[in-house]
Formats: C-alpha cells, structure tokens, sequence
C-alpha cells in the first residue's frame, strides 16, 4: 500500500505521493513539488531520478539482476533467440509459434532499402564513421515512407517495427562495406535475421560467407544480451524524442547518436585498445593492475565497473562463457584474450577493487567476441546499436500507447547573471 512522505520546506509541511514498483522500488512523486513549494528538485545526471514507470526490464545492481519483461537475462540467454526476445521485449509476452512466425515475415518483408538510398551511401567519405552513416541513414530511410514522416503512429506500428530492427543491419552492413571500399551484398529472405546481418557483412558477390553455427549463435547472443537495459543515456533520449511525438524513425536516430559517445556505447571499444596498448607494452595485464590502482598514473581499467550494477553484470558471465566456448570452437589462440583473464582474475581477488564494487561488465567480453568474429573495432558500436534496437522501440511504445503521455521538460537551476542590459558594441570595454 502506496503511503506519503512529508518535506519540510520554510516551516511548511508538504505531503508527497510515493510509489511502489512490482519488484519493491520505491519513489516519491514531486510533480507537483513546484506548484505546492516553488522549488524543483535538483539531480545532476539523474541518478536518483525516475523519469517514468515502465513495464519493459528490470534491473537490481545491487543483486546483479537483469529480466526482460520479467524473464531473467540466464534463461533467455541459453533458451531464446534475439528475435524472440526482442517480440518479447516490444510486445510483452513471448511469441506463439504463429505470432514469431508473422513476425518473422515482416522482418524478411521489409528488409531490403529503398534502392535510391544506395546514393546517399556513396556521398560519404571512405572516412565517415559507422555511427555517424547509421543514424543519418536511419532517419534518411524515414523518408522513403510517407507514412513515417508525420507523427507517431499507432496503425501502422507493427510495420514500422519490424521495417527499423530489419533495415538497421542492413544500413550497418551497407555501411561496413562502404567504409572497406567494398561492394554491397544484399540480404537473403531464406536467412534469419543474424545469419543475414554476417551474409551482407561478409560474402563476396561470388562466393557467400561459411555461416558457422556457433559464430552466428555468438553475435545472436551479443544482440540479445544488449537489447535493452533500463532508462540508460541512449533510451532515455529516445523516450525524450518520443514524447515529442516524433516518428519511430527519428527517436531511433537520436538514440545512435547517444549511443555513440565513448561513455556509452564505445565502452567495448575501449576495451580492445586497452587490451591491445597492455599487448603491445610487453606486459601481460600485472603492470596495468598495478598502475590503475595509482590514481595519479592515468591507468583506468577499462570494462569494470558499472553505473547501475554494484555486484557483478549477469551479462558478463554469461558472455565470458561463450566466448570460451567460441574461441575453443574456432581454436583461436587470442593474447588479448589471455590477458583479460589476467586482469579479471586479479581483480576479482584484488581488496582495491572488491572493496570498489569493481567487477566486470558486459563490454570486457564483447569486444574479445566481436574481435573474433573479425568486426572491425569501429563496428563495435554499431552492433550494439543493432542490438538495443528492440529496447528503443519498446520504450517509443510505452511512450506512444500512453494516454497521459506529455512532452519531457526537465528543469534547471538557474546559475547566470542577473538582470543587466545591453551595451552598445562602442561602449564596451
């Protein structure tokens, strides 16, 4: 039962709504804290703010919890596929056999770009970046749909979806070969979604790429593993672009472009040049634990830690196993690899980093994946755009189904000058 919390304020008493989540999570509710005080409340980075309730994942940092929609990360990691999962994710419920079959079709359906998009592709250096070709190319295929182009729209919805989680690897993949100054291979309708994304990535036009079981069933999980994670920077901008009432498209593109910052989304990149500049030193990870717990040597061990997760990132185990399983699998003998186990190894029994709450996070383990796969380290971030793709468009929805749903409008505290006038350009000194 929801009860009051009560502020103090200039000798008043006020009495605030509280909440109570499904899992226990509890919050006061100030939406009204201006209107009744005059004052705001003030939270740099929003860490101890809740800008929604949403019924998508939850997550326990304290725990080390992650679910989808109620059903742990474990589970959906060893029985499910990203597709699945990401119906799940946008719809609520796992799929019937008949409901993942439609979707699937849907997905095959509108995989292919508009072929007139293939000149936009070519007016970008050879230098553009992934990131920056993916979201200008999301929002420039928006345009190929007229349908897309006003505001959010409930009817059409289904197909915007499936046409956004479809078109992305295909953009991505484009994009790949852009960059390589190879030609473009275009999509299969008889290969599922992953297998398709590494066919466009890899084959040549006269001989397709071998489609190992076990590579395609890593990269599914890589997706499957991102595809959402809570009221992070990159969904929190979609949901603000979405309550704009912005087109699916136009949310998603802005959610890239959060992505993208090296904070975010770049973090398993980070990774792979620490693990490479450790290489390359002739070290074998012992120097670098040494000197990232010198606060003054400019050492920062990259891909532990996390800001919401105190405990270890169930993403991690499970990603650390199937990249033992994917290396000996392919029998690839990586020295970056050999080092990260070094690393974790000694922190996790290190004081300096248990008593830090330092364990590592999904990233530390993707980058040695994706590195095994051969995706280049500047495609890192574009394969987790690809995979949280599905956790954008559940929020967009929560955003687009609700009646109450009103234009975000955070407010500030004011640290500028005072009222003073203009000077004309002869009179300042």
């Amino acid at each position: 039962m929801n009860s009051e919390a009560i502020l103090e304020l200039e000798g008043k008493r006020y009495s605030l709504p509280t909440v109570v989540g499904t899992e226990n999570e509890k919050a006061v509710v100030i939406s009204s804290l201006r209107d009744q005080t005059g004052y705001i409340t003030l939270d740099d980075g929003y860490a101890n703010t809740g800008s929604c309730q949403s019924r998508i994942t939850f997550i326990d940092g304290e725990k080390g919890i992650l679910r989808y929609r109620g059903i742990p990360i474990e589970e959906l990691a060893e029985k499910s596929t990203f597709i699945e999962t990401a119906y799940l994710l946008i719809y609520g419920e796992l799929p019937t056999h008949a409901q993942l079959r439609r979707f699937s079709d849907l997905l095959t359906e509108n995989q292919h770009l508009h072929e007139d998009m293939k000149h936009h592709f070519e007016g970008f250096p050879a230098t553009a970046h992934p990131m920056a070709i993916l979201s200008a190319m999301i929002n420039a295929s928006s345009c190929f749909y007229p349908g897309l182009m006003g505001r959010a729209n409930k009817e059409r919805f289904e197909v915007h979806a499936a046409r956004l989680i479809s078109q992305v690897r295909t953009i991505a993949a484009f994009s790949y070969r852009k960059s390589r100054g190879l030609p473009i291979i275009y999509p299969k309708p008889g290969y599922k979604y992953t297998a398709n994304f590494l066919h466009m990535m890899f084959s040549e036009p006269y001989q397709d790429y071998e489609l190992k079981p076990e590579v395609v069933k890593a990269l599914d999980l890589i997706f499957l593993l991102h595809a959402d994670h809570e009221q992070n920077c990159s969904t929190a901008t979609v949901r603000m672009v979405a309550s704009s009432q912005a087109n699916l498209f136009a949310c998603a593109a802005a959610g890239v472009c959060a992505l993208w910052g090296p904070l975010h989304g770049g973090a398993n990149q980070a990774v792979i040049e620490m693990l490479q500049d450790i290489h390359e030193s002739g070290d074998d990870g012992s120097r670098f634990i040494a000197a990232a717990k010198d606060k003054n040597s400019g050492h920062r061990l990259m891909g532990f830690g996390h800001r919401v997760y105190k405990n270890y990132d169930p993403r991690a185990r499970i990603i650390k196993a199937a990249c033992d399983r994917l290396l000996n699998t392919l029998h690839i003998n990586d020295p970056l690899l050999d080092i990260a186990k070094k690393l974790e190894e000694t922190a996790l029994q290190d004081e300096y980093f248990i008593s830090r709450k330092l364990y590592p996070n999904v990233d530390f383990y993707s980058g040695i994946i994706m590195r095994a796969l051969n995706i280049p380290v500047e495609m890192f971030t574009v394969i987790f755009a690809i995979g949280r793709m599905p956790g954008w468009i559940a929020n967009f929805k929560e955003i687009l189904d609700d009646p109450k749903s009103r234009i975000y409008r955070p407010r500030q505290i004011y640290q500028g000058p005072t009222l003073r006038h203009y000077v004309p350009i002869d009179q300042r000194g």
